[in-house]
């Protein structure tokens, strides 16, 4: 992305959108094969990245093409640990560059973040140990409801309902309000309250829509919600946009397109979050 995202409050990209695995097929490349990974920059052209599924390749690919040879600071912020929001991690380029710095934010401790971050690059998983990069890494524990600040963005991380955990991410800056909630199931009164709380009044609502709701009637606890909840948060939240995503692997791009329909019926300002498309607040 160019140094033009400075000159707007917050810019954000959507290098990886799918859900739980990549689905490189054809039929589901009009939205998108990568897993989950969204770069947000604000007015001081900040890089940061939630998540690093699949995308987050391609995304150290151009920054490192943008950055011509300079030096890159780059925050990565993670909602959780599982696979597929952590197995492109070892495949980003500017990882491996000296000069670089990298902080890697998480609800967790330091060592935690570095267990699940160096636990996949060891024997015999991966050829380059952790401890072996060429970047710096700063290890950052955050703690929901607290809020910190990246680049000129206010950043402020909220407990969602989902296995082993998750966090949510509300990105400020200069008024405009970004949220990011990806990973996290319904049915739990005080974590909807916070997810409410959360996105209350968002320009725009990054959400979790991962089944159909006849769908989620056969997988209770897996750690997911559908669209129609979606629709009904971003409703009860008063957000201005909905955009769904974590989309499952068995969803190609016809079946999204029907989902939408559907969910522009109960909240009209409704679009799929789609691999390679952005938005600018």
């Amino acid at each position: 992305m160019s140094s033009d995202a400075s000159r707007d409050r917050l810019t954000i990209r959507f290098w990886g959108v799918r859900g739980s695995l990549p689905t490189p097929r054809a039929s589901h490349l009009g939205v998108g094969g990568n897993t989950t990974c969204v770069e947000v920059r604000g007015p001081d052209n900040q890089i940061a990245i939630l998540d690093a599924g699949t995308g987050v390749r391609d995304l150290g690919v151009a920054l490192t093409a943008e950055a011509g040879g300079a030096p890159l600071d780059v925050h990565l912020l993670f909602s959780h640990f599982h696979w597929d929001h952590l197995q492109g991690l070892p495949f980003f380029a500017p990882l491996y560059a000296p000069g670089n710095k990298l902080t890697l934010h998480a609800v967790a401790t330091p060592a935690e973040i570095e267990a699940a971050m160096g636990g996949q690059m060891s024997e015999p998983f991966f050829p380059v140990p952790f401890e072996e990069l060429g970047s710096t890494v700063v290890f950052e524990p955050q703690a929901n409801g607290t809020s910190f600040d990246v680049g000129g963005m206010t950043v402020r991380p909220f407990a969602l309902h989902h296995p082993q955990g998750s966090s949510g991410y509300r990105f400020e800056a200069s008024g405009a309000v970004f949220v990011y909630a990806t990973d996290y199931e319904h049915g739990d009164a005080e974590s909807e309250a916070t997810l409410i709380e959360a996105a209350r009044g968002a320009d725009v609502l990054y959400s979790d829509a991962q089944y159909t709701p006849d769908e989620y009637a056969l997988r209770h606890g897996w750690g997911h919600t559908t669209w129609e909840h979606a629709a009904r948060i971003a409703t009860e939240a008063g957000v201005g946009q909905l955009l769904l995503s974590h989309h499952d692997p068995t969803h190609d791009d016809a079946t999204l397109e029907r989902i939408l329909a559907q969910a522009r019926e109960v909240f009209p300002d409704t679009d799929l979050a789609r691999e390679g498309e952005g938005i600018k607040l």
